[in-house]
C-alpha cells in the first residue's frame, strides 16, 4: 500500500531503446541502471519510480523485474506503435476484501453517471479557459448535459450521451487543428497518433495505480466485462483524458509539434521513432503534472468501494 505523502516523490521513467547501442538496462544499488555502450550512462533510484515505459527492443534482467516489483515498480513494454505488448506491475492480489467488494458492488449506473459527470466537467471547464464558452453558457450547457445524464436509465444510454458530447468537445476544442474527427488506432492524422500515445500512457498510469490496491482491473461498473479488456481502468481514467487533450492543444500552440516529424505509410500516419522521446516526454509530463490528483481520485475511488459509499471524488483540472 502507498500513502499521499509517499506518492509525491515518485515519478514515470520513458525509455527508447533506439537510444541505446546495447539497449540495456539493469539493477544496481538500489538503482535502476542505464547503459550505453557497455558502460554505466545514467541511473535512477528506485525509490523515485513508479512507472517505466520502454519503447522498442531492449534486454531486460530477471533481477531487475525482481526489485522492481519489490519496489512497487510496473514496467511496461511498447512496441513503436506505442502498443502495450507485455507488463510486469506491482499489484496486491492477496486483498481479497477489496475484491469481494468489487466484484458485490450494485451502485454500478451511479457510479457510471459520476465519471461521466466528471468527464464532461472537465471538457467544459476547458472549453471555458479558452473562453469558446461564455461564462453563462458554460453554465446553462452544464445544467442541460447533467440533467440529461441523470435521467439516463443505462449504461447504453449513457455511453450515447457520452459520445456525442466527446464529439461535439472536440470540434469546438481543436478547431484551430484542423480537426477531422476522433478515430482511435487508425492514425488518420498527427493529431489522432498523439491522442492514441497520451491516452495509451494515461490508461497504462490509473492502471498501474489500481492494481496497487488490489482491484481486478477486468470488473468493471462503466465500462461492462468484455474478452482482455481492462474495463475498470477504462473507467477511471475517463474524468482525466481532458489532461491529455489540453497536452495536445498546448504542444500545437507552443508549435511544439512538427509535422515533419511523422511519415505516411499506405495513409498512415507513423511517428519517426527517433523523435518519439520528444512526445513522449511531453505527454508524460502533463501526466506527472497531475499525478498527486489522479493518485487522491484512486486513492478516493479504493475507499468508497471499502466503505460501500454511493460517492465518487471529482477530479478538476
Amino acid at each position: 500500500m502507498i500513502y499521499p505523502p509517499d506518492f509525491k516523490e515518485k515519478s514515470i521513467l520513458f525509455i527508447n531503446s533506439g537510444d541505446l547501442n546495447e539497449n540495456k538496462i539493469k539493477f544496481g544499488n538500489d538503482n535502476i541502471v542505464f547503459l550505453k555502450d557497455g558502460k554505466i550512462d545514467n541511473r535512477v533510484s528506485c525509490h523515485k519510480v513508479f512507472a517505466v515505459f520502454i519503447v522498442g527492443e531492449i534486454s531486460i534482467t530477471s533481477v531487475l523485474i525482481k526489485k522492481c516489483l519489490n519496489y512497487g515498480i510496473s514496467l511496461f513494454l511498447l512496441d513503436r506503435d506505442f502498443k502495450v505488448y507485455g507488463s510486469f506491475g506491482a499489484k496486491a492480489e492477496g486483498n481479497y476484501l477489496l475484491r469481494m467488494k468489487q466484484y458485490s458492488f450494485d451502485k454500478d449506473l451511479v457510479f457510471a453517471k459520476q465519471i461521466v459527470k466528471n468527464k464532461v466537467f472537465n471538457q467544459l471547464r476547458l472549453l471555458r479557459k479558452r473562453k469558446i464558452l461564455p461564462k453563462e453558457e458554460y453554465y446553462i450547457s452544464k445544467k442541460a448535459i447533467f440533467a440529461k445524464i441523470d435521467v439516463a436509465k443505462d449504461n447504453q444510454e449513457l455511453l450515447g450521451l457520452e459520445g456525442s458530447r466527446q464529439k461535439d468537445f472536440y470540434g469546438l476544442y481543436f478547431k484551430d487543428l484542423g480537426w477531422y474527427k476522433r478515430m482511435p488506432r487508425t492514425k488518420v492524422d498527427e493529431y489522432n497518433l498523439l491522442l492514441d500515445m497520451g491516452y495509451t500512457f494515461l490508461f497504462n498510469y490509473c492502471d498501474s495505480l489500481l492494481r496497487l490496491y488490489g482491484f481486478d482491473t477486468y470488473k468493471g461498473f462503466y465500462h461492462k466485462l468484455f474478452f482482455q479488456r481492462k474495463s475498470l481502468s477504462c473507467d477511471i481514467m475517463e474524468p482525466f483524458r481532458c489532461i491529455i487533450d489540453h497536452c495536445l492543444l498546448k504542444s500545437f500552440q507552443l508549435k511544439q509539434i512538427d509535422k515533419k516529424d511523422f511519415k505516411i505509410i499506405k495513409g498512415r500516419y507513423f511517428l519517426d521513432f527517433q523523435k518519439n522521446q520528444k512526445y513522449a516526454e511531453i505527454f508524460l509530463q502533463a501526466i506527472g503534472d497531475c499525478k498527486e490528483e489522479i493518485f487522491k481520485f484512486i486513492y478516493g475511488f479504493y475507499r468508497a468501494i471499502l466503505k460501500d459509499s454511493a460517492l465518487l471524488p471529482v477530479f478538476k483540472i
